[in-house]
C-alpha cells in the first residue's frame, strides 16, 4: 500500500512539470546528433598545433579556442576592441557559422534547466527529477508486482487498456528515466557546489622566461596532443609576458610558457571531476550523441505514463464501504475481513454481513490491512474474503498481510475460514487465498471450514460456501442476493436473429444500441465508454438484483453491444433477453474480461467454441482487418438452425477475415463433439502449434474439460500441455 501511495501521489501532484521537463529534453536531446552531423570532423592527425595556426591565420586576435563533445570548434576573439565568435572548419581555420546558441536552443535549455526561474527553477527541476525516480523505482516494484514477480517482467500484460499502456511503457523506459533522474540530481548538486567535482588549476610559477612571442606550431605539448582530445586553449592576455597559454584536455590542465613553448605547470582530472563529466555526457549527450537520442525517446514516454496514470487513478473504484450495524472489533463475535483490489468483493462481504445480523449476531466487518486478533477479544471466528490481484499478488492494500501474520508471536486461537475470489483463466487461481491457507495451516491455527474459491464472482459458488458457513455456525442464515454495486444503463434492443427455434430452448443473436457516453465516462473508462469482444455485458433481469454475464461479441468501434443467449428452461434472465421485443430495454454493464484477450502479434489463432461460446470469437473476427490467421472450431447440435452467425461466417471466411472454420455436429448420425474434431484435426493443429499459435476456449465447463483433455494428447509429442501454454499466455479459456 505504501508503495502504490508512494508512487501515485508525486504522479499526480507532478504530472504537468514532470511533461514539461521530458518534453523539452527529450527536444534537445536531438541537437547533440545534429550538431554532429553539420560539424566537420578533423583527421585523426590534426593536433593543436595545426588547427591554433590555422586559426591564428584567420583570426590575428583569437584568445580562445574551444571544442565541444560533438566535434564543432569555436573560436573566440578581439580586435579593435570588438568582440568576436564563430565556429570554425578546422580544415581550414575558417568561420562556418555563428557561435550562439540559436533563440530556440537557448529557449529549450533555459525551460528544461530551469523553468527561466534562475536558481529556484533549478532546485524545482531537482525536484521534479526526485520525484521522477521515485516514480521509476516504485514502478519497478509495481509493475513486478502485476506480472507476478522479475521473472515475468516482459510477460504479456493484461488488464484495461489504460494500465497495459502505462505498464509497456514502464517497461520501455523504466532504465532511462532512472538514469536521467540520477544524473539530473548530480548536476544540479554541481551546480550548487554540492560536490567536489570542481577542477584544480595548476598555479603559475613565480618565474618565467618573461618573453612572448612562441609560436605555437613549435610548441611540444600542442604538437603532441590530437584536436580530438581538446577542450579547451586560452591564450595568455596581450602584452602580458607573465602569463601563459592554459591548455585543457581529457587528461588535465597545462600551462604553457608563451616565450619558450615549456610546460610551467600541470594538474589532472580527479575522481569526482571524472565522474561529473561523465554524468553530463550521460544526461546530455554531449559525446554520446546516440545514447542521447535513445533517452530522448524514452523521455517521450513520460507524457504517455502521466495520462494513461491519470486515467488509472479516475477508474479507481472504491476499495470500502461503509456497513450499518457495524460493530467495534472487540465487541464483535464475528470478524469479517475483505481483500480487494478492485472493491467487487465488498459486496459478498456486505451479504455475510447483513445475514448475520439479521440472525442477532455483533460483526465488524473491514479491510484486511487491518487484521490484528489481539483486538477481537470476543470473536467467536475469523472470516476473510481474499481476492487475488494480476498473477497471483495479494491487493495492493495487502502486500505485507502475509508477512504481519507470519511475524505474530502468538497463534490466533479463534477458528479462521478463508474464501477466495479470483479467475479459473488465471494460471495462479486464489493465489494469495491459498498463501494465507497454507501460512494458517503452518501455524496451526484453528480452521472453522476449509478454504473455498468463487469463480468470477459466481453467486452459485458464494451461495454453496454460505449454506456450509451457516451449518459451521450452527445458526440459520439467510442471504440476500448479492446487489450489483455498478451502475448500469439501459440498453435497447435493434435487431435479434433467433436460431434454433424449432426446439424449446432457442439461441438468439441479440444487438443493443449503445447508451449515450459522457465525457466523464470516457475519461474514466466506465459504462460503455470503451470494451472489446471478449469482455463481459452483466445484464439485471427485472425482478432481480444479480446480474448474469453474457460475453461480448462486439467492441465499443463497432457501435453496439452484441451477445448470443440460450433460452434455458425457467432461466429469469435467458427468458427475458430471447423474449424482448425490438425496442425494449434491460439495464446493463459492461465488465472488462482481460483474461481473454488475442495477443498481440500475428501469430495464427486457434478458437474453439461450442454453441453461444462462439460470441467473443465472432466479434473477434468481425474485428480482423489485418487478417490475422484466425482457425474457428465450432461444436453445435445440427447444421439446420444451430450454426450461429451462418451467414456472417461465409462472408467473413471469403474477405479472409477467417482463415478455416470446422465444425462438429453432436445430434446427427454419426455425431462428434468439438473435441473429437481437434483430434482429427491433430496434425494441423500441431502445425499451428509450432508456429506460436494462441489457443483460446469458450463455451460450457464440460466442454472445456473434454477440449482440454484432447489438447492434451495432441500437445505431449511437443513437450506442451495447457498448463504449460497458459503459464506462456497462450491458452485462454472463458468458460461458464
Amino acid at each position: 500500500m505504501m508503495i502504490r501511495t508512494l508512487h501515485r501521489w508525486p504522479g499526480l501532484i507532478a504530472a504537468a512539470l514532470l511533461i514539461i521537463i521530458s518534453l523539452s529534453g527529450a527536444a534537445l536531446s536531438v541537437l547533440p546528433m545534429l550538431e554532429r552531423l553539420s560539424t566537420p570532423q578533423p583527421g585523426y592527425d590534426l593536433t593543436v598545433a595545426d588547427l591554433t595556426t590555422r586559426i591564428i591565420a584567420s583570426h590575428p586576435g583569437v584568445e580562445q579556442i574551444k571544442r565541444a563533445p560533438s566535434g564543432r570548434i569555436t573560436a573566440y576573439w578581439f580586435v579593435d576592441g570588438t568582440p568576436g565568435a564563430a565556429v570554425i572548419d578546422p580544415i581550414t581555420g575558417q568561420d562556418i557559422g555563428s557561435a550562439d546558441p540559436s533563440p530556440v536552443q537557448q529557449w529549450l535549455t533555459d525551460l528544461h534547466r530551469a523553468l527561466f526561474l534562475d536558481d529556484a527553477g533549478r532546485w524545482t527541476t531537482a525536484a521534479a527529477a526526485a520525484v521522477l525516480l521515485v516514480l521509476a523505482l516504485s514502478g519497478i516494484v509495481l509493475v513486478s508486482r502485476r506480472m507476478g514477480g522479475f521473472r515475468r517482467w516482459f510477460a504479456p500484460v493484461r488488464g484495461p487498456m489504460p494500465g497495459r499502456l502505462h505498464v509497456e511503457l514502464t517497461r520501455f523506459a523504466v532504465a532511462g528515466l532512472i538514469l536521467s533522474s540520477v544524473t539530473a540530481l548530480w548536476m544540479t548538486a554541481s551546480t550548487f557546489s554540492l560536490v567536489p567535482d570542481q577542477a584544480v588549476d595548476p598555479v603559475l610559477p613565480d618565474v618565467v622566461s618573461g618573453q612572448t612571442g612562441f609560436a605555437p606550431q613549435d610548441m611540444a605539448l600542442l604538437a603532441d596532443t590530437p584536436v580530438s582530445s581538446l577542450r579547451e586553449l586560452t591564450f595568455p592576455y596581450p602584452g602580458d609576458p607573465t602569463d601563459a597559454f592554459t591548455l585543457t584536455t581529457e587528461s588535465g590542465i597545462a600551462l604553457i610558457d608563451q616565450g619558450n613553448g615549456m610546460v610551467l605547470a600541470q594538474t589532472t582530472p580527479g575522481i569526482w571531476e571524472r565522474i561529473s563529466e561523465t554524468i553530463y555526457m550521460l544526461h546530455t549527450g554531449q559525446g554520446a550523441a546516440l545514447l542521447g537520442l535513445i533517452l530522448g525517446v524514452m523521455a517521450l514516454a513520460v507524457p504517455g505514463m502521466a495520462v494513461t496514470g491519470v486515467l488509472i487513478w479516475l477508474r479507481a473504484p472504491s476499495t470500502t464501504v461503509k456497513l450499518p450495524g457495524n460493530s467495534a472489533a472487540d465487541q464483535a463475535e464475528t470478524v469479517i475481513l475483505v481483500a480487494s483490489e478492485g472493491g467487487s468483493t465488498w459486496g459478498f462481504a456486505a451479504s455475510l454481513h447483513n445475514a448475520l445480523l439479521a440472525a442477532g449476531q455483533t460483526v465488524h466487518t473491514a479491510a484486511l490491512p487491518g487484521f490484528a486478533p489481539d483486538k477481537y477479544r470476543r470473536a467467536k471466528r475469523v472470516v476473510i474474503f481474499a481476492a487475488t490481484y494480476g498473477e497471483g499478488a495479494a491487493p495492493a492494500s495487502c502486500s505485507d498481510v502475509l508477512a504481519r501474520m507470519a511475524a505474530m508471536s502468538r497463534p490466533m486461537t479463534m477458528p479462521l475460514t478463508i474464501l477466495g475470489f479470483g479467475d479459473r483463466s488465471f494460471p495462479a487461481f486464489c493465489a494469495f487465498a491459498q498463501a494465507m491457507t497454507d501460512l494458517a495451516q503452518a501455524r496451526q491455527w484453528p480452521q472453522l471450514l476449509p478454504m473455498a474459491t468463487v469463480d468470477r464472482q459466481s453467486a452459485q459458488d458464494f451461495a454453496t460456501w454460505g449454506r456450509d458457513f451457516a451449518k459451521a455456525i450452527g445458526t440459520d442464515l439467510r442471504f440476500a442476493p448479492v446487489a450489483n454495486s455498478t451502475a448500469t444503463q439501459p440498453l435497447r434492443l435493434s435487431a435479434r436473429t433467433i436460431y434454433g427455434s424449432d426446439v424449446q430452448a432457442p439461441t438468439a443473436v441479440l444487438r443493443f444500441d449503445l447508451p449515450r457516453r459522457s465525457l466523464w465516462q470516457h475519461l474514466r473508462g466506465t459504462g460503455f465508454a470503451t470494451f472489446k469482444a471478449g469482455d463481459l455485458l452483466g445484464i439485471v433481469p427485472e425482478g432481480s438484483t444479480v446480474p448474469r454475464f453474457y460475453s461480448l461479441a462486439s467492441s465499443t468501434r463497432d457501435g453496439f453491444a452484441e451477445i448470443c443467449v440460450r433460452k434455458q428452461p425457467g432461466g429469469l434472465c435467458s427468458g427475458q433477453l430471447v423474449d424482448l421485443a425490438l425496442g425494449q430495454s434491460l439495464r446493463g454493464f459492461v465488465r472488462h474480461n482481460p483474461a481473454f484477450r488475442l495477443n498481440p502479434g500475428k501469430v495464427p489463432v486457434i478458437m474453439i467454441s461450442a454453441g453461444t461460446g462462439i460470441g467473443p470469437f465472432a466479434g473477434f473476427i468481425r474485428a480482423n482487418r489485418a487478417m490475422r490467421p484466425l482457425h474457428l472450431f465450432f461444436g453445435a447440435r445440427r447444421p439446420e438452425g444451430d450454426l450461429l452467425y451462418a451467414p456472417e461466417l461465409t462472408q467473413w471466411a471469403k474477405e479472409g477475415q477467417l482463415a478455416s472454420l470446422t465444425t462438429a455436429y453432436s445430434r446427427v448420425p454419426g455425431g462428434i463433439y468439438v473435441q473429437d474434431a481437434l483430434r482429427r484435426d491433430a496434425a494441423r493443429l500441431a502445425k499451428l502449434i509450432a508456429a506460436g499459435a494462441q489457443i483460446m476456449v469458450c463455451g460450457g465447463r464440460d466442454m472445456a474439460d473434454g477440449v482440454r483433455e484432447a489438447l492434451s494428447v495432441i500437445l505431449l509429442p511437443m513437450g506442451l500441455s495447457p498448463a504449460t501454454m497458459k503459464a506462456e499466455g497462450r491458452y485462454a479459456e472463458d468458460v461458464y
